[in-house]
């Protein structure tokens, strides 16, 4: 079976925002268009389902690292905050964003938390993350035949 560690992560992230999106089990909440993504961004992402991208990376995101909670999670989304004359210096990302991500994956049963260690994906999550993964490589593999070998076209089949 095709795995989130098997296809690239771009196409990954893409692939479960197209899903999330299909579900209906996340929505943008009402501050999403005028939040910025953290200390170190001058403005709010432009872009219409930044949100559902957002919410599928911290998906990815929680699979390969959990249990993982949301300080560490906000640290991944961080990046250098500009200080003017001084060096800028590295900054976490949104923590209110990340929680709320989290807290929309959990209420629909993709994540669970663990009792002070985090939150870890769920079985229903691993599967939802592991058929998009499938997706993915399916669709790599019709632009580079080459790289059949190293997964299953077929979901049916196990290694």
């Amino acid at each position: 079976m095709t795995t989130a560690y098997d296809v690239p992560a771009g196409q990954l992230v893409e692939a479960l925002t197209r899903k999330l999106k299909e579900a209906d089990s996340v929505k943008a909440t009402d501050w999403t268009e005028f939040a910025k993504t953290g200390r170190h961004r001058e403005k709010a992402p432009t872009e219409a389902e930044w949100w559902h991208r957002r919410v599928a990376s911290v998906l990815r995101k929680v699979y390969i690292m959990g249990p993982v909670g949301t300080s560490r999670l906000a640290a991944e989304f961080g990046g250098a905050a500009d200080r003017g004359s001084k060096p800028n210096k590295a900054v976490k990302g949104s923590g209110s964003a990340t929680r709320m991500a989290l807290q929309q994956l959990e209420k629909a049963g993709l994540v669970q938390q663990l009792k002070s260690r985090g939150r870890v994906i769920s079985g229903k999550g691993r599967s939802f993350v592991d058929d998009a993964a499938h997706e993915v490589f399916q669709s790599v593999v019709k632009t580079e035949p080459g790289l059949e070998k190293y997964g299953t076209t077929d979901k049916s089949e196990k290694k």
